[in-house]
C-alpha cells in the first residue's frame, strides 16, 4: 500500500513515539522511510530568533556579539539535529528498512507539505501535541497546517509533551 514514508521530526521528546509509528508502518509495508526534521524558530528548542532591532533588546551587549552568541546557538541546534536524525536512521537501518533523512531550514508545515511532494511520499506521519482551541490557534499547529494542505495520506499521532 505504502512505498514511501515521510516521517517529521522535531527535537522534542514526543519525536520518539512519531518515529516508531513511522518505523512500525515501513516496516509493514516494506517502504522506505524517509526521516525530516525542519529547522525553524518555530521549535520550540530553537534558539530564540535576533531582533531586529538589537539595542533595544540587548543595550548592554554590542549586535556583534550577540550575532555571534546566536550563530553558535543556531549552529549547535543545527547538529543536533543531524544527529538525531543519523541516530533514527541507524536503527531504521539496522531492522532492515530502507531510510534516509534531511534537515532544510523554513517554515515547517509548508517544508513538510513539500518535501512529501517531491518524494513522491504516500503517507506523512506527524505528532500532535495536543493543543486545541485557542491554544492551537495562538501557538499555530504544524500537524493541523500538514492535514489540511498534504497531497497525501497523513498520519496524526497524538503526543503529550512531559510536564
Amino acid at each position: 500500500m505504502f512505498t514511501k514514508v515521510l516521517v517529521a521530526l522535531d527535537m522534542s521528546e514526543s519525536a520518539k513515539v512519531v518515529f516508531s509509528q513511522g518505523l512500525s508502518l515501513a516496516e509493514k509495508y516494506q517502504a522506505h522511510l524517509h526521516l525530516l526534521h525542519v529547522l525553524s524558530a518555530e521549535e520550540e528548542s530553537s534558539p530564540v530568533p535576533i531582533p531586529l532591532n538589537l539595542d533595544e533588546v540587548y543595550p548592554a551587549t554590542g549586535n556583534e556579539l550577540t550575532l555571534e552568541l546566536w550563530r553558535e546557538q543556531w549552529d549547535k541546534f543545527e547538529k543536533q539535529g543531524i544527529e538525531s536524525l543519523q541516530h533514527r536512521c541507524d536503527q531504521a537501518v539496522s531492522v532492515g528498512v530502507p531510510t534516509d533523512f534531511q534537515q532544510i531550514v523554513g517554515s515547517p508545515g509548508k517544508t513538510i507539505c513539500q518535501v512529501a511532494k517531491d518524494l513522491g511520499a504516500e503517507v506523512i506521519v506527524i505528532g500532535h501535541r495536543g493543543r486545541w482551541g485557542l491554544a492551537e490557534i495562538l501557538m499555530g499547529s504544524v500537524s493541523n497546517y500538514v492535514f489540511h494542505h498534504a497531497l497525501c495520506c497523513v498520519l496524526v499521532v497524538p503526543t503529550q509533551e512531559p510536564a
